[in-house]
C-alpha cells in the first residue's frame, strides 16, 4: 500500500561525501508517502543522521536528488523548505518564554499577531502544556522542554517534521510516554515524520516503516513486525532485538527450505533467505522466544537439540535462560512467567526445539 502511494519525500540515488573520497551515504533510493511515520535506525556512523540533515537542508548531497512533493529541494535553503525540526537538546531560546519560543517561527513567516496567538495556544494544548506559556525553558523539566520543542516544530503546521534522537536525554519511563504521544499526534495530524534513532525499541513501537542503516546503505526497509520476524541479512537479525545464531554450511536447498549442517555436526532445517548454493557458509538465526523446552509444548514438527543450562535469570514478566547448545555458550531462550512454566537449574541437561519456519539461514 505504501509503495503504491505517490511519494511525498524521495531520495533518488543520493550520495554524500565529506572529504571527496569516502561516502557516508551510498546511492540512497527511498520514497515515503504523505502521512507516513518512518524511522531511520542504525548504529553511530551508519549514515542515518546525514540523511536527515540533507533532507533538512543543513547538509548538501554530493550526488543525486532529494524531492519534496515532487519538487527538487537540493538548492532550497533550510528556512524555505517549510520543515519542522525537533532535536535531542531541545534548542529552545533561553531568554524567551514558552509562548515567545513558539511565536518566533510564526513571526519569521510574517503571520499576524492574532493568528499567532491562536496557533501558539493550539500547539501548546496539543502537547498538554497550555498552562506553561509564561515560563522560561530553565523553569521546565527535560520532558516539558521536549514537549515545547515538539510544539514549536508543529506550530506553523508543517507537512513534514524531522526528529533527531528527540528522546535520547530523557529517562526510560518518560521516554516511553512521549513515544506514544508523538506517534499519536503525528497520525492524528496526518504529518509525515522522519525520525532518527539508534534505539531499536523506539523504532519498533513508533514507526509505520523502519529503514535500517549500516555502512551508508539501507540494509532493510520494512514495517516493524516484518523487520523483526523476517530479517533479510545477518546485520539486521543481530541489530534488531535479541537473536541466536548458529554457524554452519548449506547441505541442500529445496524450494522454501534448506538443510544446514552445523559446525558442531547437527543437521537442521531452515528457511533460506540470502543463501543460494550448496557448500555456502551461513549463520542460522532463531529468536529466543521461538525456542521451547517444555516437552508437552514442543510441536511434532519441531527440531530438537540437547542443551545444558548455564544460567537462569528471573526478569519479572519473563525467564531468560542461557544455554550451551551446538558449540555455543550464548544461546538464549525467553519464556513467559506463567504458573506452569518450569524453572530451570544450572547444570540441567534439557531438550530444546523450534519450528523450521522460525529458523532463517542468512549470510555468514
Amino acid at each position: 500500500m505504501l509503495d503504491a502511494a505517490p511519494a511525498f519525500v524521495a531520495f533518488e540515488r543520493v550520495q554524500k561525501s565529506y572529504d571527496g573520497e569516502n561516502l557516508v551515504v551510498k546511492d540512497l533510493n527511498l520514497s515515503m508517502p504523505k502521512g507516513e511515520f518512518l524511522t531511520m535506525l542504525g548504529p553511530s556512523g551508519s549514515g542515518k543522521t546525514t540523511c536527515l540533515m540533507m533532507l533538512a537542508g543543513f547538509e548538501t548531497a554530493t550526488h543525486g536528488d532529494i524531492l519534496l512533493d515532487g519538487v527538487s529541494i537540493n538548492n532550497i535553503p533550510p528556512h524555505k523548505r517549510g520543515i519542522g525540526m525537533v532535536f535531542q537538546n531541545y534548542a529552545l531560546f533561553p531568554h524567551m518564554t514558552v509562548a515567545e519560543n513558539l511565536s518566533f517561527p510564526l513571526e519569521v513567516r510574517k503571520i499576524g499577531k492574532s493568528d499567532r496567538e491562536q496557533k501558539v495556544k493550539r500547539a501548546l494544548d496539543m502537547v498538554q502544556m497550555g498552562d506553561f506559556a509564561g515560563r522560561r525553558p530553565a523553569q521546565l523539566s527535560g520532558g516539558q522542554q521536549q514537549r515545547i520543542a515538539l510544539a514549536r516544530a508543529l506550530v506553523f503546521e508543517p507537512e513534514l517534521v524531522l526528529m533527531d534522537e528527540p528522546l535520547g536525554a530523557l529517562d526510560k519511563q518518560l521516554r516511553e510516554t512521549l513515544q506514544f504521544e508523538i506517534t499519536n499526534l503525528a497520525h492524528d495530524l496526518g504529518i509525515t515524520t522522519v525520525y532518527v534513532t539508534h534505539d531499536q525499541t523506539e523504532a519498533l513501537t513508533m514507526s509505520d516503516r523502519v529503514a535500517v542503516f549500516d555502512d551508508g546503505r539501507i540494509q532493510q526497509l520494512a514495517p516493524p513486525d516484518e523487520l523483526y520476524e523476517k530479517p533479510q541479512n545477518s546485520f539486521v537479525a543481530q541489530f534488531i532485538g535479541e537473536n541466536n545464531t548458529l554457524d554452519g554450511v548449506i547441505e541442500e536447498i529445496k524450494g522454501n527450505t534448506c538443510i544446514v549442517k552445523l559446525d558442531s555436526g547437527e543437521i537442521i532445517d531452515a528457511v533460506p533467505v540470502n543463501v543460494t548454493k550448496v557448500g555456502e557458509r551461513t549463520k542460522v538465526s532463531i529468536r529466543p522466544e521461538r525456542v521451547e523446552f517444555n516437552r508437552d509444548r514442543l510441536h511434532d514438527d519441531a527440531h530438537t537439540l540437547k542443551a545444558e543450562v548455564l544460567e537462569f535469570i528471573y526478569m519479572g514478566d519473563i525467564f531468560r535462560t542461557r544455554l550451551r547448545v551446538a558449540g555455543t555458550d550464548e544461546f538464549i531462550i525467553k519464556t513467559r512467567n506463567a504458573p506452569d512454566q518450569t524453572r530451570l537449574k544450572p547444570g540441567e541437561i534439557i531438550e530444546i526445539g523450534w519450528l523450521a519456519e522460525d529458523c532463517r539461514a542468512l549470510d555468514a
